[in-house]
């Protein structure tokens, strides 16, 4: 990792000698076919886990769902589903979103605006050719569907400066959906819901926290494994942690700030 850190800021630098017209919004590529965000955080809180008494950690790491795991990279999945024959497809719009993080984005944004650029439209341009420009516009969700059963799958990516890898995946389905208040429906549901757990025990095992979770270690920053009524939350928090923090830091470091003299 830290030979990696080294070469991204190496990487990073190099771009900042750039003059002015050279980094201008001269790219002309079309973005509009893409869906770019800002990154923002994580909709996730990280409340205290512990150990069953008598149960042992459980390697989370090795968890698939749908046979995407953790730390996979966005190349891996994308020839997972997107190149390959799985059983779940994209979905038909914005299967794929982009975006920028944070903290590098209002870096560009500065940078920009001291070539002028105001407008708008012309300083979305800019931001978003200099960060592909530089690699720091990056793959953060894909969306998966399965037509046939309508069950959906996110997986969230960590940005370039950590490898563009898995760092969440999250599973849904209709098992938590009701029909109507009709008794038929209510005991439909109750055997969904019996079907999904049984196969979530099949496929993983007994619970070792609580009655829902599947975890590494008392500490809810390693990875986990959390069930809900027709779904799974796979996660890992060290990983986004690590990739917001790193991503803060190298923006400070590179501040295209003016060479003030005093």
């Amino acid at each position: 990792m830290q030979k990696f850190v080294t070469i991204f800021s190496v990487i990073i630098s190099s771009f900042l000698w750039l003059s002015s017209e050279s980094i201008a919004a001269t790219d002309d590529f079309d973005f509009s076919s893409f869906t770019v965000t800002e990154t923002g955080d994580a909709d996730l809180t990280t409340s205290t886990v512990s150990i069953n008494t008598g149960a042992q950690p459980i390697t989370v790491n090795n968890f698939d769902i749908a046979g995407i795991m953790l730390g996979m990279s966005f190349d891996d999945v994308e020839n997972l589903f997107l190149r390959g024959k799985g059983l779940y497809s994209p979905r038909e719009k914005d299967s794929v979103i982009y975006s920028i993080q944070k903290d590098w984005k209002y870096n560009l944004d500065y940078e920009c605006r001291q070539q002028g650029i105001f407008a708008p439209a012309e300083l979305d341009q800019c931001i978003k050719s200099l960060a592909k420009n530089r690699g720091l516009l990056y793959a953060s969700e894909l969306h998966l569907v399965r037509e046939n059963t309508g069950e959906t799958i996110v997986v969230y990516f960590t940005s370039n400066a950590d490898d563009n890898v898995v760092w969440r995946v999250l599973y849904n389905n209709d098992v938590n959906e009701i029909e109507g208040a009709n008794e038929k429906f209510i005991d439909q549901q109750e055997k969904k819901i019996l079907t999904f757990w049984q196969g979530v025990l099949d496929k993983y095992g007994a619970p070792n926290s609580g009655t829902d979770k599947w975890v590494s270690s008392n500490n809810s920053y390693d990875p986990m494994m959390t069930a809900y009524y027709g779904a799974l939350d796979l996660v890992d928090m060290g990983s986004y942690s690590s990739d917001i923090a790193l991503n803060i830091q190298k923006a400070r470091e590179n501040f295209p700030a003016k060479p003030y003299a005093f």
